[in-house]
């Protein structure tokens, strides 16, 4: 048997597109003899719809598109992910599913069981989970078709909840012989090494081959790395496709011998990701279909400091859309160093973008003497400072709306996470590109970027040599604000990603008074994460839609009390 795990690229609630995509893949598959076809999951309407489920028109439609793909396949089966209706008139409108088509007909359909509720996920808001096992016969073969988390069980990243029912292996037992996978599964800096081994696990255990396929694409927040892959039943990698790019991996499978091999090298490739790199890849795609998608804009503009960050941002946005719609403008004041403009500038010319230089001396003043009866006989603090990052936002809108550019935000997480930021001042824009990438991994990607990537000085050295700082008073560095970056990022990561208690942290080796005041801060400061630019996932927790913490909320500070008088009770 030929088959092919095409992953594909759709946009969220473009059925029209979608369907496009879908019957193009067909007609190729089948022109080139193969005889199974698989595609990802949900992959007409996009993945996630969110509340585009709740309307009725909208479940009509899909409903609509999936008999037409039926109706479309000819000479080969195809698997392909759609919702379909509910027809019990219990529980929820409609299931998340494996539709299996044959011949212009519909020969099977599997329910998606495992419905994640965890993160950025909210399958059973609107989803009637599947609750029925049994293998498929395609071509009197029997497979197990699963939906995404049907696959994961319970190896997930973080394991928030613990599922009872394995369906691969409920499969495995009723007789399947090979397990198919269609999934829409997002990217995490983590997510390659860790659905290998998922994948491999579940190989081994059950003795069968497996088949896997994934999405591609960026869908608001959300970066799917594709990643399709094939193992045999040992778990061995027999192919792995590209990541990030819409292509397909072909495979041959014998049924008598259980036996899987490649057919086809073009896209396939083994070897272990460099987490660099495929971060770099992400958030490249990531721009690239934000843009492409929401039809936002054609180019966007940026603020460049002469800082790392918005040097990273400005890279990772001119590889995404090339150099002729990126604009990029500094703005200094009288606390700017001349080394920021000239950084800049040369940045730019590296990069062949637009600079535009615009001083925002006379609009801070302007704001100064307007609030002066206000400000007399006060001293100078953060309403100062803020006032000229407020100063270069309007000037970055007011040229976005002259000219019809989107605004990049150029935040990294290390800093959203402590609210080392402006309120309509530096977190203004449209998208948050690197709004997920600690400042020591700001740092990092910088340096792969100019040794590995581009191997040259693209990004000039003194940004990556020069102490961080925001430039709003006379000699002003992070530090003067922040722990070191590394201690910062770390007991960040140690909290967020891993959801350590502040007790868990400390026992890693940092003072218990730094630990008290990082996670105060990032608890006090969510009011400003909640007005931010939706920013790019690439993490297994990131601010946005997978972490809902309250702004209103009398648990900060109450973990060291509790914990003090758990002990006295000891």
């Amino acid at each position: 048997m030929n088959i092919r795990l095409e992953q594909l690229n759709p946009t969220i609630g473009d059925l029209t597109g979608n369907k496009h995509l879908i019957l193009e893949a067909i007609k190729k598959a089948t022109e080139e003899g193969i005889d199974l076809l698989v595609l990802p999951e949900l992959i007409v309407c996009g993945y996630p719809p969110l509340d585009l489920l709740e309307r009725e028109i909208f479940r009509e439609m899909c409903y609509q598109v999936n008999q037409d793909v039926i109706e479309a396949v000819g000479n080969i089966t195809v698997i392909f992910g759609s919702i379909t209706e509910n027809l019990s008139g219990i529980g929820r409108k409609c299931f998340n599913s494996a539709i299996i088509a044959k011949d212009g007909k519909e020969i099977g359909r599997v329910h998606k069981a495992l419905l994640p509720t965890y993160d950025v996920f909210d399958d059973l808001r609107y989803f009637e989970p599947g609750t029925e096992f049994e293998p498929v016969l395609i071509d009197g073969i029997p497979f197990g078709v699963t939906v995404c988390e049907d696959i994961w069980f319970n190896d997930n990243e973080i394991n928030y909840h613990t599922y009872a029912v394995n369906p691969a292996e409920v499969l495995a037992k009723k007789g399947a012989q090979a397990i198919i996978n269609v999934s829409a599964s997002p990217f995490t800096k983590s997510k390659p090494i860790s659905r290998v081994g998922m994948l491999q696990k579940h190989a081994k255990e059950l003795k069968l081959p497996l088949f896997y396929v994934n999405q591609v694409g960026a869908n608001t927040e959300l970066i799917f790395d594709g990643d399709s892959l094939a193992l045999d039943s040992s778990g061995t990698i027999i192919n792995r496709a590209k990541r990030f790019a819409s292509v397909h991996i072909d495979l041959a499978y014998d049924f008598s011998t259980q036996k899987v091999r490649k057919s086809d090298e073009h896209h396939a490739r083994s070897d272990a990701p460099n987490p660099v790199e495929s971060m770099f890849n992400g958030l490249v795609l990531g721009i690239r279909d934000y843009l492409r998608k929401s039809k936002a804009a054609d180019k966007v503009i940026l603020g460049l400091s002469g800082g790392i960050d918005s040097a990273l941002v400005c890279t990772l946005a001119t590889e995404a859309l090339g150099k002729e719609n990126v604009v990029a403008v500094t703005m200094p004041s009288q606390f700017s160093s001349a080394g920021s403009v000239e950084d800049s500038q040369k940045l730019a010319e590296n990069l062949g973008i637009k600079l535009t230089q615009i001083s925002i001396k006379p609009i801070f003043d302007s704001f100064l003497e307007q609030l002066e009866p206000v400000f007399e006989g006060t001293d100078i603090n953060v309403a100062e400072e803020n006032l000229q990052s407020r100063s270069r936002g309007d000037v970055l809108m007011a040229i976005a709306n002259k000219f019809g550019y989107m605004l990049l935000n150029t935040g990294n997480k290390s800093e959203t996470a402590v609210g080392y930021c402006t309120l309509y001042g530096d977190m203004a824009g449209g998208l948050g590109v690197i709004s997920d990438l600690y400042k020591t991994e700001v740092y990092k990607m910088c340096r792969w970027l100019n040794g590995e990537y581009y191997q040259k000085e693209v990004i000039p050295q003194a940004i990556i040599d020069k102490e961080p700082s925001a430039e709003l008073r006379p000699d002003q560095k992070d530090s003067d604000s922040l722990p070191e970056y590394g201690t910062l990022d770390a007991i960040l990561e140690y909290y967020l990603e891993h959801q350590l208690s502040r007790e868990e942290i400390i026992q890693h080796g940092f003072k218990e008074e730094l630990v008290d005041r990082v996670l105060k801060l990032v608890d006090i400061n969510e009011h400003k994460r909640y007005q931010a630019a939706p920013g790019l996932k690439i993490s297994a927790k990131a601010f946005g839609v997978g972490r809902r913490w309250p702004i209103v909320q009398g648990w900060t500070g109450q973990e060291k009390m509790l914990k003090t008088k758990v002990n006295q009770r000891q």
